[in-house]
């Protein structure tokens, strides 16, 4: 009996005033806040445009577009990834820039050539 008396004072007393039922409830759990999809995707796309070649130039804006989506997205619900809509963004810059030089200086290429052989020609 001397053991039952003894669990009885270890176990608070629910009716009792200085019973709180906060002092056995577990902290509130921390939840990080969502990071916005479409600024990973800005990202990703922004990293293949200056990697993958010949596509690069349409994966490049498109990483522009996702990046400037998820920018407002971002504003809007106060979700997480600006870090990465940013730099998505630079990314498609850079790989839309890099393609879009080297399609200027094919085109100029082939219409200098083009003109070239045909003044050689009895």
């Amino acid at each position: 009996m001397g053991s039952l008396s003894m669990q009885r004072e270890a176990c608070p007393n629910v009716n009792s005033p200085s019973f709180h039922p906060s002092e056995f409830s577990q902290p509130p759990r921390y939840e990080q806040p969502k990071t916005n999809g479409k600024s990973i995707a800005a990202l990703v796309l922004g990293i293949l445009s200056i990697v993958l070649p010949y596509i690069g130039l349409i994966i490049g804006i498109i990483a522009i577009v996702f990046a400037s989506l998820s920018f407002k997205e971002i504003k809007r619900t106060g979700e997480q990834g600006r870090g990465m809509a940013i730099a998505g963004l630079v990314c498609g810059i850079i790989g839309t820039a890099i393609y879009a030089i080297i399609v200027l200086i094919v085109i100029i290429a082939a219409v200098f050539l083009t003109y070239s052989t045909d003044s050689f020609t009895i």
